[in-house]
C-alpha cells in the first residue's frame, strides 16, 4: 500500500469511527454532562471510558469471547436489563446534577465518575457487542464495507456514497483515531459553549437525564421483552 493510499485509508476510518461516536445516545449524553457541569478533562474522561470498551470489545472479539457471549440467549435480554436499570439510575444522577447546576452547586468529589459510567455502560451494551461481531472484525478481513450503512440515523439516507476495502490495519487505527477524536473535541466544544451561555450547563444535564431515562425504558422494555 502507498502512502497516499495508506493516507486515505486512514482518514476513511477516522471518518467512520467519528461517524459512529457523533450521534446522540447513552455514551454522549454522559460526556456532555461531565463536560458543562465539571469541565473538559472529566468529559474526555468519560468519552475514555467508552473508548476503553470498545478496545476491549475488540480484543475480546478477536480471541472469540464475545462470540460465545453472544451465542447464549439468556445472555442479551439480561444484558438488556442490567443496562437499563444502569441508565435510569444515572439518569436520575444527571436530573440531580442539573438541580445542583441551577443552584450554582457542583460536586467534584468524583472525577472519574464518568469514565466508570460510560465503561459500565459501553461493557453491557448489547448493540456495541454486535458491532463487533459483525462489522468490527470485519474491518480486518478482506471485503469493503459500506461505511455509513452503519451509522445511527442516517445510515438509509447515505447508503452506498463511502465504501472502502477492509482488511488494512491502518483503516482500524483510523476507526479508533476517529473516535478519539471526538472524545476530545465534544467535551472541548460543549465547554467553550458553556463558557459562553452560563445557563448551558443544567439545561445540558437536565437532557442528558432525558436521553438516559428514555434509552434505559426502552433497554428495560426490550430486556423483558426478551425473557417472555
Amino acid at each position: 500500500m502507498s502512502v497516499f493510499e495508506s493516507v486515505g485509508t486512514l482518514a476513511v476510518g477516522a471518518v467512520f469511527g467519528l461517524a459512529l461516536a457523533a450521534p446522540p445516545g447513552p455514551m454522549n449524553a454522559i460526556i456532555a454532562e461531565e463536560s458543562v457541569l465539571r469541565g473538559w478533562y472529566p468529559g474526555v474522561k468519560a468519552g475514555l471510558g467508552a473508548f476503553t470498551a470498545d478496545a476491549l470489545f475488540f480484543v475480546l472479539t478477536l480471541v472469540g469471547v464475545v462470540a460465545v457471549i453472544d451465542a447464549q440467549p439468556a445472555i442479551r435480554p439480561l444484558l438488556y436489563l442490567f443496562g437499563g436499570v444502569l441508565m435510569c439510575y444515572f439518569a436520575v444522577d444527571a436530573f440531580r446534577s442539573a438541580k445542583d447546576a441551577f443552584a450554582s452547586r457542583v460536586d467534584d468529589d468524583d472525577p472519574a465518575a464518568g469514565f466508570r459510567k460510560t465503561f459500565v455502560l459501553a461493557a453491557t451494551n448489547p448493540y456495541q457487542i454486535g458491532f463487533w461481531l459483525t462489522v468490527g472484525v470485519g474491518l480486518l478481513e478482506e471485503g469493503t464495507l459500506d461505511v455509513f450503512s452503519h451509522v445511527p440515523y442516517v445510515g438509509a439516507d447515505l447508503a452506498g456514497s463511502l465504501v472502502v476495502e477492509t482488511g488494512s490495519p491502518t483503516l482500524l487505527l483510523g476507526f479508533f483515531a476517529g473516535i478519539g477524536l471526538w472524545v476530545l473535541t465534544f467535551p472541548a466544544t460543549l465547554v467553550e459553549a458553556g463558557n459562553r451561555v452560563d445557563e448551558l450547563a443544567p439545561v445540558i444535564a437536565s437532557a442528558s437525564g432525558l436521553v438516559l431515562a428514555g434509552f434505559g425504558v426502552l433497554f428495560l422494555t426490550m430486556g423483558a421483552t426478551g425473557l417472555l
